[in-house]
């Protein structure tokens, strides 16, 4: 960051007229190191492999999912990513690997 010259505070007063360099201070939290390259917006201000997603659901099923992360002490995000996981596993199980949709 560049630095601020600043003339005044103590200086002014003991008749010193110099200008202080101060260097500016980054805001609060880690750096951002995420070097990964965006390729849809709904990655953007996520986790390497994440993506954001909108879905429909039931509110009596979401009700049951938010009081299960809250008694689990985990977050909604891994609630539901467990849920998802489990049902593709146990799909799999059954019906053999989900294929890949064909590319545009």
């Amino acid at each position: 960051m560049a630095s601020k010259k600043i003339i005044g505070g103590m200086g002014t007063l003991l008749g010193e007229t110099k200008p202080v360099e101060t260097k500016q201070k980054n805001g609060p939290g880690r750096p951002k190191t995420n070097t990964r390259e965006i390729t849809k917006s709904s990655q953007e201000g996520t986790k390497e492999g994440e993506t954001r997603a909108t879905f429909i659901i039931n509110e009596t099923v979401l009700e049951k999912i938010k009081d299960l992360a809250y008694w689990e002490r985990v977050t909604i995000k891994e609630v539901v990513n467990t849920a998802l996981q489990e049902a593709i596993l146990k799909y799999e199980k059954k019906n053999g690997e989900i294929k890949s949709t064909p590319k545009k």
